[in-house]
């Protein structure tokens, strides 16, 4: 299994706006070989800033390298540069392959 997550740092002002473009994507990642889920995480507001997170869980680090080749991919990021205003910086990527995994037990 491979994670793979964003981070943003989005001002509080920009909060609404930033929820309501992922939450309208059509992301086509359910198509994709090797995709299990996707979580686009709210985490805590800190001096005027809010933390989100991308969460994509893969079969493989070669299944998700793959969407990064794919069209789906380069559809979905097309208009990335139009709302870079929303957050600071560029996106903060960072990349897990699972050691373990510990299911719900039934």
């Amino acid at each position: 299994m491979f994670i793979a997550m964003n981070r943003f740092t989005v001002p509080v002002e920009n909060a609404a706006e930033f929820e309501a473009l992922w939450l309208s994507r059509d992301s086509k990642l359910d198509s994709l070989p090797g995709f299990v889920e996707f979580h686009m995480l709210k985490g805590p507001e800190e001096n005027g800033r809010r933390l989100y997170a991308s969460h994509t869980v893969w079969e493989s680090e070669d299944h998700f390298i793959g969407w990064t080749r794919s069209q789906q991919f380069r559809d979905a990021h097309a208009r990335a540069g139009e709302t870079k205003k929303l957050y600071e910086g560029g996106p903060r990527f960072e990349g897990f392959t699972a050691i373990q995994h510990i299911g719900r037990a039934g």
